[in-house]
């Protein structure tokens, strides 16, 4: 029973990248969305190798410092695996049974999808609506990863004094954090296909939604550390010094001409690949618009150079631009860090689930 409408406890959005931890809280008045507390704590290069956690206890305490930083008072999170540690299927199933009938069969019919064995795997599901082609069978998302991507990531959490109400998927926590851009795009969303590429420190994402579905996702090993190693190989910095001369300036005149513009260059080469990717496996259907988010989406003029190349509008994710901020969150910052924070955003909203 709910006292007094005591008001949901939130949880923490927690995206575990291979360049920081990033943490937002959001609340809600109404149907409009408050970021109470963010903050981004840097990791060393090696805690996180291809989107697994190679260190618990570094994350962990970098978990720490990012709570501390934040001010947050909140002890619930939410995280996510990546894509490519995650193996989802779609299968059909009677309409008719209820939701322990159909756990008891897909746990009978797990293994004949599930490439381990089952007590390796975590996994859930979710009943997506009826299935086109017999209104009698409703089609199940199954969504199985190895136990060590999972756990993982709850250890980390649990060692920063956190409990880990959600584990989801970075591409449905993307999904997610989407709905939030939607009125920035140039047409309404019904029958529109739409690219979101997430270029972080190691790791190009693209992830294709149509009409706000995910239909497509791809990994890529491409990302903002090659530019903050071009820098430090150029300029004979240590990787910690490039990487905030990347950031905060103070490089020489030629650096833009020599060193950012090629990089520029060659990012928006990976994203035109991805797409042909893409399109040649998917019969051909075009790409409507583009979102550019992660760290890498913050280059001053990169959506410009991605729209001019490719002929497809093209926007910087900012999911907080309609949202009220609390007095101890600095805007510009925020805005700054916006297209990087995607995924801990959808996994922020599972607060109001």
């Amino acid at each position: 029973m709910n006292w007094f409408g005591k008001k949901q406890s939130a949880v923490l959005g927690i995206d575990i990248s291979s360049a920081a931890v990033k943490l937002l809280e959001l609340s809600k008045t109404g149907a409009r969305y408050r970021v109470e507390s963010y903050s981004v704590a840097p990791l060393p290069q090696d805690a996180v190798i291809d989107k697994s956690i190679a260190n618990v206890d570094v994350i962990a305490g970098a978990i720490k410092t990012a709570l501390k930083n934040s001010g947050t008072r909140a002890r619930q999170a939410a995280v996510a695996v990546a894509g490519s540690a995650v193996m989802t299927k779609i299968i059909t199933m009677p309409a008719t049974w209820a939701g322990d009938e159909m756990e008891e069969q897909i746990m009978l019919e797990a293994d004949q999808y599930v490439p381990y064995s089952l007590d390796e795997v975590n996994f859930d599901f979710e009943i997506q609506g009826t299935n086109e082609n017999n209104p009698e069978m409703v089609d199940v998302l199954l969504a199985a990863s190895r136990k060590e991507n999972v756990d993982d990531r709850v250890e980390a959490l649990s060692k920063a004094g956190l409990k880990a109400k959600v584990v989801d998927v970075e591409a449905f926590a993307m999904e997610n954090a989407f709905t939030l851009l939607a009125d920035q795009l140039p047409e309404a969303l019904e029958g529109q296909t739409i690219a979101i590429v997430d270029i972080g420190a190691t790791m190009a994402t693209l992830n294709v939604l149509h009409d706000s579905r995910t239909v497509y996702t791809r990994e890529q090993a491409f990302g903002g550390k090659q530019l903050t190693e071009e820098i430090q190989r150029r300029y004979g910095l240590s990787y910690e010094e490039a990487g905030l001369a990347k950031r905060h300036g103070g490089l020489p005149d030629n650096y833009t001409s020599d060193v950012l513009d090629p990089f520029k260059k060659a990012m928006v080469q990976q994203i035109a690949r991805s797409l042909q990717f893409f399109v040649s496996s998917s019969a051909n259907r075009n790409i409507d618009s583009i979102i550019l988010a992660g760290g890498c989406a913050s280059i001053t003029g990169v959506d410009k150079l991605v729209e001019q190349s490719l002929g497809v509008p093209t926007l910087v994710a900012n999911p907080f631009i309609n949202m009220a901020l609390s007095n101890r969150i600095k805007p510009q910052i925020l805005s700054n860090d916006a297209p990087a924070m995607m995924i801990a955003c959808g996994l922020a909203l599972r607060s109001f689930d």
